[in-house]
């Protein structure tokens, strides 16, 4: 084989490679708003109910290194938000929750609305302006109060 050809195609494929990586860092951590407006049935995560504005939906894994300083964070968030809940689901016994909501990395955040609708999607760790823009969004108001938090481990 000639030595030419052989350098293109490396070349080639770690151009391909860098690319990739570079586009799929770039979507980590940022919300994508065209997601499928589901309505989520909390009793099928194991909570009792939704927060009465919106709701931060976690799912973790317990091999995640990540999920408990983004926990942590989403929590702190839902506790300065008058009607924010957030719920932290494990993943780790329940691949047919991982199946339903299209869950390929942990963590991912689902932001969904009063009824429960999906309306934001945040693959990887979230920043906290993140969150904060993404209630502003739904209507939030940015200087109430927090009504409570659930771990639910299904």
């Amino acid at each position: 084989m000639d030595l030419l050809p052989a350098v293109l195609t490396l070349t080639a494929l770690l151009v391909l490679t860098v690319g990739t990586g570079l586009v799929l860092r770039r979507r980590e951590g940022r919300p994508r708003h065209h997601v499928a407006h589901d309505i989520v049935d909390p009793r099928r995560l194991g909570a009792d109910g939704l927060g009465e504005q919106a709701t931060l939906l976690q799912f973790s894994t317990e091999m995640c290194s990540r999920c408990p300083n983004v926990h942590r964070m989403l929590a702190a968030v839902a506790d300065q938000h008058d009607g924010v809940r957030h719920l932290d689901v494990d993943l780790t016994h329940r691949p047919d929750i991982a199946q339903h909501f299209h869950v390929l990395q942990t963590p991912t955040t689902l932001i969904l609305d009063r009824t429960g609708a999906i309306q934001s999607r945040i693959g990887g760790v979230p920043g906290r302006e993140v969150i904060e823009l993404e209630l502003a969004r739904l209507g939030e108001d940015a200087g109430g109060r927090a009504r409570t938090e659930v771990t639910a481990d299904v």
